[in-house]
């Protein structure tokens, strides 16, 4: 039985869901819900049952002193609301958790309940993928949808991809089966620097976001957070003559399949967003000490210097984890793929590539 007391009535709920491990690559996304429930000051209202959903060989509980006093804190996932003020006020129901080892039918139809409750509009699933993109490129964000009027009336792309899921694509689903309108955002992450933080990939799905649903999200330091992360890759990147090689391969390929972007409605769309944004203060950009963010420099394999030749697809879906990973029983999101003898692949099972309908360089990017 699902229990709102203190939940007050909601103004134009969007559910925003994000879950940590296989989905979310350099955390991106669960950075984004965690930026805006800290922003937003949100307020924890329920929290799921993690006997439930968990296997606790793979997410472990953490204990910790609490004044002298030892607690224990479980995997989950917790709800929180925040109320978003303003000329047009508006609430979101922030979904941030683990994806979970089990019953992901009954995972859904919980959250789904919650949803049914709070009288919620949309639901907007945050995900992240590794994908051939260079890190001096804004972030792709390729938005994706099953629902056929949503994709038109939003300019979406329709998935129509086949194969392993992983929690988003099923959440997705369970939305669309329930007549609640869902759309998911995947970011590209550069698989070559996908240890995480990734505060760039997090902005680039802030921005999504913003666009999407028509709010205006402070930012607070990520963009300068951004700025710093980058120049600390390209520090990183310059020290090792065959990666700086690589990821300028990625990036003539890049701006080849960017041209077409040039148009007269990317640019008005970016100028939109630009006015709607408040500009941030800047500080002098500085670079940070990012450690070792490279594969190839903490003696995993090393990116293939040479781009893969014009026409050889990468098969949808991705191999399962591998045993004693922090997920299980999770597969691709609706459309990544992570081809296990690719050199880019996440150690942790992170899905590489991009989603259904999707062309390289394409789709929404965030600010530099």
């Amino acid at each position: 039985m699902i229990e709102l007391e203190g939940v007050p009535e909601l103004i134009d709920p969007v559910m925003v869901a994000a879950f940590e491990g296989w989905n979310d690559a350099g955390d991106a996304a669960s950075g984004a819900v965690a930026h805006l429930d800290r922003e937003w000051k949100g307020e924890v209202f329920a929290a799921l049952d993690a006997e439930d959903y968990y296997d606790f060989q793979v997410n472990r509980p953490t204990v910790w002193l609490d004044n002298g006093v030892r607690k224990i804190t479980w995997p989950t996932t917790r709800l929180s609301v925040v109320r978003i003020g303003g000329a047009k006020p508006r609430d979101l129901v922030l979904v941030r958790g683990i994806e979970p080892s089990m019953r992901w039918r009954s995972f859904c139809n919980e959250i789904l309940g919650f949803a049914h409750e709070l009288g919620v509009e949309m639901v907007v699933i945050l995900g992240a993928l590794l994908g051939d993109t260079p890190h001096t490129r804004p972030v792709p964000v390729s938005g994706v949808t099953s629902d056929a009027d949503l994709a038109r009336t939003m300019d979406l792309e329709e998935t129509k991809y086949e194969g392993p899921t992983g929690i988003v694509g099923i959440l997705q689903e369970a939305c669309t089966h329930a007549g609640v309108p869902a759309v998911s955002l995947w970011a590209a992450v550069p698989h070559y620097v996908s240890q995480p933080p990734n505060p760039k990939a997090t902005l680039a799905l802030l921005n999504r976001l913003e666009d999407l649903i028509d709010i205006r999200i402070p930012l607070g330091e990520l963009p300068e957070d951004a700025r710093a992360w980058q120049l600390g890759v390209d520090q990183l990147a310059a020290e090792d003559s065959e990666v700086a090689e690589y990821v300028q391969t990625l990036e003539e390929a890049r701006d080849t399949a960017d041209l077409p972007e040039a148009s007269g409605d990317a640019i008005a769309r970016e100028f939109e967003r630009y006015l709607r944004r408040r500009d941030p203060a800047g500080s002098p950009e500085t670079a940070t000490d990012t450690g070792s963010y490279f594969r190839d420099l903490s003696g995993g394999p090393r990116p293939q210097a040479k781009p893969k030749p014009e026409g050889t697809a990468e098969p949808e879906g991705t191999a399962e984890p591998q045993d004693g990973q922090q997920q299980t029983g999770t597969g691709a999101p609706e459309g990544p793929v992570a081809p296990d003898d690719k050199a880019g692949d996440e150690p942790d099972g992170t899905p590489k590539g991009k989603p259904e309908g999707t062309s390289d360089g394409a789709g929404d990017t965030s600010e530099d």
